[in-house]
């Protein structure tokens, strides 16, 4: 009888923990599903239909699924039909790898511009081993990550800004690396005058002949304005 008894509770028991497992991948996958929940791909990995290079454009290819930036500066700018390429409060994210002494950026609220450095705008700036000390998860020249890069070359990271009216947040693999607000009567050098919150494109930097950038899964995800 105690056999009997012992048996019966084993089979409730494993019935139960089978219940609480099934539960919990379902949440699990409602999770992840919640997560995907309103991003758009940017990037169709096949080319650079959406995009435009302003200079430079052999430094710009796809590769195996992946944009591969290498070459003289140059900067390519979404220009394609997501929000007729115009974002103000948005989140958007790539999964990046850096080479050794690679740098490059992420702009947002930028515009196209035929050549140089990108006048309006903030940059997000891409960088673990180059020389430049400004690294990986800052706002370039506002609010800098100095020295220390909260990722390491040759493994794929992520990068996440988020901007929602004056308030800009920027995470690297999901860590805060970056919080700003901008004030209502921020003042800028004349050589930062267009380095203002309003509302634009993005744009993807190639830096020098010696840094190579890898570039994958570039989502935004649109916000209310």
């Amino acid at each position: 009888m105690q056999d009997v008894v012992w048996k019966s509770w084993a089979c409730g028991l494993a019935v139960l923990v089978a219940a609480v497992v099934l539960s919990g991948q379902v949440l699990a996958a409602e999770e992840a599903a919640d997560d995907d929940e309103g991003w758009i791909s940017l990037f169709n990995g096949k080319d650079l239909e959406g995009w435009k290079i302003n200079e430079n454009a052999d430094t710009f290819k796809v590769e195996d699924g992946v944009l591969v930036v290498k070459g003289d500066r140059g900067h390519a700018f979404y220009n394609g039909k997501v929000k007729d390429h115009d974002f103000k409060n948005f989140e958007w994210k790539c999964e990046i790898m850096t080479k050794p002494k690679a740098n490059s950026g992420m702009y947002f609220h930028t515009k196209f511009q035929d050549g140089g450095w990108p006048d309006k705008g903030y940059e997000v700036q891409v960088n673990a081993t180059h020389g430049d000390r400004k690294k990986s998860g800052g706002l370039y020249g506002v609010k800098d990550v100095m020295d220390e890069a909260p990722h390491k070359d040759n493994e794929w990271f992520t990068q996440h800004v988020i901007v929602k009216d004056k308030h800009v947040t920027v995470k690297v693999n999901g860590k805060v690396t970056c919080e700003y607000t901008e004030p209502d009567d921020v003042e800028r050098p004349d050589s930062m005058k267009g380095r203002v919150l309003s509302s634009g494109t993005f744009a993807i930097q190639g830096h020098d002949p010696g840094s190579e950038v890898h570039y994958r899964k570039i989502l935004v995800k649109p916000l209310d304005d």
